[in-house]
């Protein structure tokens, strides 16, 4: 107890300031690594969440009419401080997710490009007009925000998903509620106050950190006309149904099982880096993590043992370190995943590298698991048909490519997949015919830039609308048409001066 009193207390961020009130309930949140409690985090309740809301539904009264220049300018300024301190928000991710710091650094970046994105606001919201539609009758349309929006993100990427959806929010001229996990929270909070330094006006961006309590909460309320969520497959259904239920937008990002396709044309050298990079980086805890590679005949053995190779020359430790790949998140997590291992090894597949008991470059109670690799593996096994989220990848032999289509296409998931091959008849009928929202071609992680939108199809994803870039502005703005008739303009006067931008 004495250690829990001693340890910091990561609180809401609303309306501009910390919540210095006595939280009900607390989480506790571990430095991956070493396996130590070092923090505890505020865990809210209805009525926090209430709080919440109404401070982003006082500001929205203001925020929505402010002119497009000036949030322009806020979003300039916050993106020239988070360039500026991202190597500081990087360190605070690996000490509570657990990546190696360049990754994190990577991430940043990553969803840095969607800020820039953003700060092009005053081009991405024009709408059109038609002079003398009908006779003296103009029409026009314009974008207008839907509201307070809710965004509630995942542990993986605990900088780069609220960087997906706030930037474009806010300058949308929405207020938002952001309820990050619980596991690694100190991330959002140290974004929340770069936007307040940046001038975002109190209450346009608050955090309420917690569980299912807080996210009910905002799926409930009243006053949040939209949600946007990344996140496990059934709970993206369960924030899909239940938002929707209660009259919201919703844009729920679900699971994955990407595939990476290999032809027998294909460069391996290249494909068994990409493999390797997008199999095991962050731990496998990416939503777009390649986690099945399917071999077709006869590149199997050769493509396999590069595989292995590589693998072999990874060094796993903390990811303040010189290491390759870090922790996982939680213990917990570690041991779900470690069980799928077991559940191959039980079901069949072969077990070409264990993970289990690897060596590391840090403290023994980190949440370990190196890099694991399975071959012959079967669409019925659970290491195929689960979403494991950690560093186990399972290589899939099948014949021809007609067959790698049918294994594709018949998966539930369809969030991404890339194909390696010289081919580009192969490469385009390809990505023609899979299932698949968003697809690399001799690219391992398909994450399409800022200025396109991330989503996939099937159960990757719940609503019509992908994940920033167009997509995203069409989200988080309602379209209202108008049609007007005016008489002749009367004389204004005359102003010599310069016209001014406000």
């Amino acid at each position: 107890m004495t250690e829990l009193i001693r340890t910091e207390l990561i609180r809401h961020w609303i309306a501009g300031k910390f919540d210095d009130a006595t939280p009900q309930r607390t989480g506790d949140v571990f430095d991956p690594a070493t396996g130590k409690l070092t923090k505890r985090v505020a865990f809210a309740s209805e009525s926090d969440v209430d709080t919440a809301v109404a401070k982003a539904a006082e500001a929205l009264k203001t925020w929505r009419h402010t002119s497009l220049a000036r949030r322009s300018n806020v979003l300039f300024a916050f993106r020239e401080l988070l360039n500026q301190r991202k190597g500081e928000l990087a360190e605070i991710i690996t000490a509570e997710h657990g990546k190696v710091v360049s990754d994190a650094a990577g991430e940043v970046q990553r969803g840095l490009e969607n800020v820039e994105y953003a700060c092009g606001i005053p081009n991405l919201l024009k709408g059109g007009f038609s002079a003398n539609a009908s006779t003296s009758v103009d029409v026009h349309s314009v974008r207008q925000p839907v509201g307070v929006v809710g965004v509630i993100s995942p542990f993986n990427f605990p900088a780069m998903v609220p960087l997906w959806f706030v930037p474009g929010a806010i300058a949308c001229g929405n207020t938002v509620v952001l309820k990050p996990s619980e596991k690694d929270p100190s991330a959002a909070n140290f974004i929340a106050q770069l936007w307040h330094e940046a001038g975002l006006p109190d209450g346009v961006l608050n955090v309420v950190h917690g569980d299912k309590v807080a996210v009910d909460a905002l799926l409930a309320h009243p006053t949040v006309k939209a949600v946007s969520f990344v996140g496990s497959t059934p709970v993206a259904r369960y924030v899909y149904e239940t938002g929707t239920g209660n009259g919201k937008r919703v844009q729920a990002l679900g699971g994955a099982k990407n595939h990476m396709v290999v032809l027998p044309d294909a460069d391996l050298d290249l494909a068994a880096d990409a493999a390797v990079s997008a199999g095991f980086g962050s731990a496998g805890e990416r939503c777009m993590a390649i986690s099945a590679v399917v071999a077709v005949d006869p590149v199997g053995d050769e493509l396999v043992a590069k595989i292995a190779e590589r693998m072999a020359k990874l060094s796993v430790g903390d990811g303040r370190r010189s290491c390759d790949m870090g922790p996982l998140v939680t213990a917990a997590h570690r041991d779900r995943v470690t069980s799928y291992v077991a559940a191959g090894l039980s079901a069949g597949a072969e077990l070409v590298v264990d993970g289990r008991g690897v060596r590391v470059d840090g403290e023994s109670d980190g949440f370990w698991l190196g890099p694991t690799l399975f071959d012959n593996v079967g669409t019925d096994m659970s290491i195929y048909t689960d979403e494991i989220f950690g560093p186990v990848l399972s290589v899939l032999r099948v014949p021809s490519y007609a067959a790698a289509i049918e294994v594709l296409n018949n998966n539930p998931y369809g969030n991404g997949t890339a194909i390696f091959t010289a081919n580009g008849g192969a490469a385009r009928q390809y990505c023609e015919e899979v299932e698949v929202g968003m697809v690399g071609v001799n690219v391992p992680i398909p994450v399409p830039v800022s200025y396109y939108s991330f989503g996939g199809w099937k159960d990757s994803l719940f609503g019509d609308a992908h994940a920033y870039g167009p997509d995203g502005i069409q989200f988080y703005t309602r379209s209202k048409v108008v049609t007007t008739r005016w008489p002749d303009p009367s004389h204004g006067g005359v102003n010599l001066g310069f016209p001014q931008n406000n």
